[in-house]
């Protein structure tokens, strides 16, 4: 199933059926009178969060979602059955936006949240309605009013426990593969990942992981950002958003890079850019590809990366697998205190 994180779908909610004109005329019954029922209600559009889905791919090639409209009122004061919803499922974590893409409507975060993003509209009355004691016999029904008719966007924002960032090619995908049942694309060339990528991280109390642990958190591979990310470079802020969701973050840069501070700065005035309180999120630090640097490149990168943090870096090699427990722990001990906040 393709990954897809934004959709604008078009959305009507059902008109509300129309009020009758009849009157009842019955053999032996003296009184007659006006007895038009109303119409029933439009059905209407609502959003709701299901658990299972990770993805917006089936809003990509349905996109208008249209309710029935409400039956007519009858004769003997029958009123119109009102219609059915339309209910669209969308992943945990989605927000509804106005057509500006400004505005927004809904977040939902829980499963089972849901939202009526178009009502539908009401009945409309029939003449028994407005029989009074000066117009006996009304000859007026009102038609039903209409439902409400949007165009929305919707656009995923992943929930994990932690977010893997980085530069192209920095050995995120590598990491998340090394640690979670994940598959995701490994190569040694940038943009390798162009979509988010999710891994469920099982671990021992010790940090190894394992596929019975009794310990484990959600950990979102994403795409890598470059310079200028925030203001639309490369794949954008349409990643970034994904990151907050996250509580916190893993930040691993390449080893292998001629200046891995300089890699480290570039991330985080990025995250400061794009704001949404992302340079503020708790992070782990991380020194990646330790088996392809010799122990002096390795001393004097792992010192300069710690200083341009501010905090040690940890060393770690996805591939082989070194220094991967204590990284886990590291951030199983974050998000576990952001849990029992």
């Amino acid at each position: 199933m393709k990954f897809l994180d934004e959709a604008k779908v078009h959305v009507k909610a059902g008109d509300g059926g129309d009020g009758v004109i009849a009157f009842r005329r019955e053999k032996y019954i003296e009184f007659g009178g006006p007895d038009g029922g109303n119409g029933g209600k439009g059905g209407d559009v609502i959003i709701e969060a299901v658990d299972g889905l990770n993805t917006l791919i089936d809003y990509r090639y349905a996109q208008h979602f249209r309710s029935r409209k409400g039956g007519n009122g009858a004769g003997s004061d029958r009123t119109g059955a009102g219609s059915d919803d339309v209910i669209m499922k969308v992943p945990v974590g989605t927000q509804i936006l106005d057509e500006d893409k400004e505005a927004l409507l809904a977040d939902l975060t829980e499963v089972g949240q849901r939202v009526v993003i178009a009502r539908g509209g009401d009945g409309g009355h029939g003449n028994a309605t407005f029989k009074t004691s000066t117009n006996r016999a009304p000859r007026r029904a009102d038609k039903g009013w209409p439902g409400e008719e949007r165009s929305i966007w919707l656009r995923l924002k992943l929930i994990a426990d932690s977010g893997l960032l980085g530069l192209p090619n920095a050995g995120k995908s590598t990491f998340l593969a090394a640690v979670s049942a994940a598959r995701p694309k490994v190569a040694d060339y940038p943009f390798t990942t162009l979509h988010p990528q999710l891994g469920v991280v099982r671990l021992n109390p010790d940090g190894t992981p394992s596929r019975d642990g009794s310990l484990e958190f959600v950990l979102a591979d994403i795409p890598g950002l470059i310079e200028g990310a925030h203001e639309g470079a490369g794949l954008g802020t349409r990643f970034l958003g994904h990151v907050e969701r996250c509580a916190v973050l893993l930040h691993l840069v390449d080893g292998t890079a001629a200046d891995p501070a300089s890699a480290y700065r570039t991330i985080r005035e990025e995250l400061a850019g794009y704001g949404g309180g992302l340079a503020d999120k708790p992070e782990v630090v991380a020194l990646n590809k330790s088996d392809a640097m010799t122990p002096q490149a390795t001393a004097s990168r792992l010192k300069a990366l710690s200083k341009a943090a501010g905090r040690p870096a940890l060393l770690v090699s996805g591939a082989t697998g070194a220094g991967v427990p204590q990284v886990l722990r590291a951030l199983y001990e974050q998000i576990l205190a952001d849990r029992q906040r």
